[in-house]
């Protein structure tokens, strides 16, 4: 886990109350879990996954109409985001989808495998109650 401080650093009191963020005065490092390198901790690779989920989402920006009223609804959003990110689209980096690259799949899945599974899925919740 990667700590940033923040801090006024000398600051006057007028800029305390202008619309900007604190400035960084320092990290620390913690172990959470694992055996992680220390060196290598940083906020970069989730900073870009938000990013990615954002632009790809509305759901995550408030004012518009796609604003998730729900948490139900919020949440098959985002699963429905990640099984598209990670199954059906072709990274151009890669060259193929993430799923492919982990050896988890073989094939890149089309939106209809997508909501497919989803309706197999819905069926069995239902027969389970």
């Amino acid at each position: 886990m990667l700590i940033k401080l923040y801090g006024t650093l000398g600051h006057t009191a007028e800029d305390a109350h202008r619309y900007s963020p604190a400035e960084c005065s320092g990290t620390m490092k913690r172990k959470i879990t694992g055996n992680p390198n220390v060196k290598d901790v940083s906020t970069s690779y989730i900073e870009r996954a938000n990013l990615t989920m954002r632009m790809h989402m509305r759901r995550f920006t408030r004012l518009t109409n796609a604003f998730s009223k729900k948490l139900e609804n919020h949440v098959h959003a985002v699963s429905l985001h990640f099984m598209f990110y990670n199954f059906c689209r072709i990274h151009s980096s890669l060259r193929i989808t993430p799923s492919m690259a982990a050896g988890i799949d073989d094939h890149v899945w089309s939106m209809e495998e997508v909501v497919m599974m989803a309706d197999t899925q819905d069926v069995t919740e239902r027969k389970s109650k």
